[in-house]
């Protein structure tokens, strides 16, 4: 396993900013297997992002004195929620709206499972996408 591209992954997917893609790319450009690439890529972007839904299922007040720039992009996303409902964790993978996407369901306690599913399904699309591309 790819410890450097899973770590990027997974960082890049919880409040911090990242380049997994960058990374990922640049791996198959290397000759990497894209298969194992691609499903190293998810593993550590969908565990980041179960971090973030973590923080929100079990960091209720802490969200609550979250700094002006975390309250408006959770906003952003609270209102993509109110309007698209669950499918909207299909685009967790998005910058600058995923992530609160998934602190948003952790918030409002969307279920494990389908949280799982749909995030997983949106980030293995992008990255197998990417791969592709490449």
């Amino acid at each position: 396993m790819d410890w450097t591209l899973f770590g990027s992954a997974l960082l890049s997917s919880t409040l911090f900013p990242g380049g997994s893609e960058a990374l990922l790319l640049y791996r198959l450009h290397q000759g990497a297997d894209p298969l194992a690439a691609v499903v190293t890529a998810t593993a550590g972007n969908v565990l980041g992002s179960l971090i973030t839904y973590a923080m929100g299922r079990f960091g209720r007040v802490a969200v609550a004195r979250r700094t002006e720039r975390t309250e408006r992009h959770v906003a952003r996303a609270e209102r993509w929620f109110a309007r698209f409902g669950r499918p909207a964790l299909l685009l967790a993978w998005l910058p600058v709206v995923g992530d609160p996407l998934c602190l948003v369901a952790g918030v409002l306690r969307v279920g494990v499972a389908s949280f799982l599913v749909l995030v997983t399904l949106g980030k293995l699309a992008r990255y197998a996408a990417l791969a592709w591309l490449m």
